[in-house]
Order: structure tokens, then sequence, then C-alpha cells
């Protein structure tokens, strides 16, 4: 008997400030972000985030989002359809966004695929001053 759908495993979720594809298919991660420091705020910024999903088979739906440290605002989104032929597979999804952010605090990426959340992680935005 074979598996018509198995819900597939985020096997990563990275932001970065940019993705490129080699000639050869494989793929280049500019800028791994784990927090953004600022000297002040409001700033506009061009994030990526990359997913890399396996081990799965059927057709899915993964939903990004960006909240606000307020944990409710939603200030991005990004929604994009996948398929896996069989589980050993691999689909690599990259979103871009354009965010603004105008207060200080730890905002979330949020990775969903299908109604099921499989990952959300901080994504802390911090003030340094230059200094005199």
């Amino acid at each position: 008997m074979q598996a018509s759908r198995i819900l597939p495993d985020l096997q990563c979720s990275l932001v970065c400030e940019d993705v490129r594809r080699e000639a050869n298919g494989k793929f280049i991660l500019i800028g791994v972000i784990n927090f953004i420091v600022v000297p002040q705020l409001p700033v506009g910024a061009r994030l990526c985030v990359f997913n890399q999903w396996t081990a799965g088979v059927g057709q899915f739906r993964e939903n990004i989002r960006v909240i606000g440290p307020d944990q409710t605002t939603v200030l991005a989104k990004s929604e994009m359809k996948f398929n896996l032929e069989d589980a050993g597979q691999h689909a690599s999804n990259l979103s871009v966004f354009g965010l603004r952010f105008d207060t200080p605090g730890t905002y979330f990426v949020e990775v969903v695929v299908d109604d099921v959340m499989k990952l959300r992680y901080p994504l802390p935005v911090i003030v340094v001053p230059p200094q005199q």
C-alpha cells in the first residue's frame, strides 16, 4: 500500500538578505540573519525567508507570517503551493518581504503548512544608537 499523502517535515527555515541559485541548482544564502540591529527606527528592510521541505507526499500550502512584538499584528505574509511526489524529494521555497519596523522588540517568523504550525522563531529588532 502506498501513502497518498504525508505531511512534510521542515528541514530548515532561514531569514537572510538574499538568495541566489547557481547554474548547478545549488542555493547560495547571503547574509543569514538572527537579529536586526539598527541605529534608529522606523526602518525599512528587505528580508528573504528560505524554507526547505522533505519527507512528504502530496500537494501542500505553505504560509509564512511575520508577527510584531505584540504577538498579534501581522506585518507580512506569504502563501505558496508546492508538491512532493515522493518522500525522498525536497521542495525549496523562497518568500521575499519588504518590511517596516516601527518599534524595537522581538518579532516572530511563523512557518505553517496546511494549517499546521511547523516552526515559530524569534527575530529581535534592536536599536543601538551610533557612537560619538
